[in-house]
């Protein structure tokens, strides 16, 4: 199983459709004995907060989100939990709005400047 995500920081790799996630978007993940939460803002969410489960590499969870323009919206997604070869970690995505027509997929990824560190332990 892939390392945990509790303290990552993810943003998507492109942009949605307005009123939707974007690259300004921030995610910080939270995870605790298969469980797992986030909070998202940026872009055009002001802010956003998801909750579900992790079993293995797969994540399920529901979202909801505030808009800047003081609307709501909320979802289901499911998510792949992929380690990249620099350590950082991608959730690749199948997402379903609930509270409106729509649905897609998308990346996110850590990003580079929030990456847990590797430590790697030194000989004596």
């Amino acid at each position: 199983m892939p390392r945990s995500l509790d303290g990552r920081v993810l943003a998507p790799v492109a942009d949605q459709a307005p009123g939707q996630v974007g690259t300004r978007t921030r995610f910080v993940y939270h995870e605790r004995e298969g469980r797992i939460w986030a909070e998202y803002e940026g872009g055009d969410v002001v802010h956003g907060r998801l909750v579900g489960t992790r079993e293995g590499d797969r994540l399920d969870f529901r979202y909801v989100q505030l808009r800047q323009d003081g609307t709501t919206s909320s979802g289901h997604c499911v998510s792949t939990v992929v380690e990249l070869p620099d350590g950082r970690v991608r959730l690749e995505e199948a997402w379903q709005w609930e509270s409106q027509p729509g649905s897609g997929t998308s990346v996110v990824e850590e990003l580079v400047e929030h990456a847990v560190e590797q430590v790697t332990p030194h000989a004596p």
